[in-house]
């Protein structure tokens, strides 16, 4: 169960890393544009804020592989970053797209649990 847990944690960190780049360097370029279904002076009006966006994408990864990073002590560490990451994919598909519920929300949710039955 740990393998799982570390497995689906690395996979939601990997996300997160994926959604920086997007964010911070991608934003106004084509798969930016396409990934977030804008045109390119609604992108080029908000490349700042979605720069702001992207490190905080980063630093919630940063917190994921650093309770990877610290083994079974880190358990702790990935439940709370695993929070931040449901509760932040829940509110963005109530505010933006029910496409945040699949790709962000339900990934750190399959986490929490495998995280909490491997500490069990």
């Amino acid at each position: 169960m740990l393998i799982a847990a570390h497995a689906v944690v690395a996979l939601v960190a990997l996300i997160h890393v994926y959604i920086l780049v997007l964010e911070m360097f991608l934003w106004d370029k084509p798969l930016g544009l396409k990934t977030f279904r804008q045109t390119l002076a609604q992108a080029q009006a908000s490349k700042v804020l979605a720069a702001n966006q992207g490190l905080y994408n980063g630093f919630l990864a940063a917190g994921l592989l650093w309770g990877l990073w610290l083994g079974a002590a880190g358990a702790g560490v990935q439940l709370f970053f695993l929070g931040c990451v449901l509760v932040a994919g829940l509110y963005g598909a109530a505010t933006v797209g029910r496409k945040i519920l699949f790709v962000q929300a339900l990934p750190a949710a399959a986490g929490i649990a495998l995280v909490l039955l491997a500490r069990a």
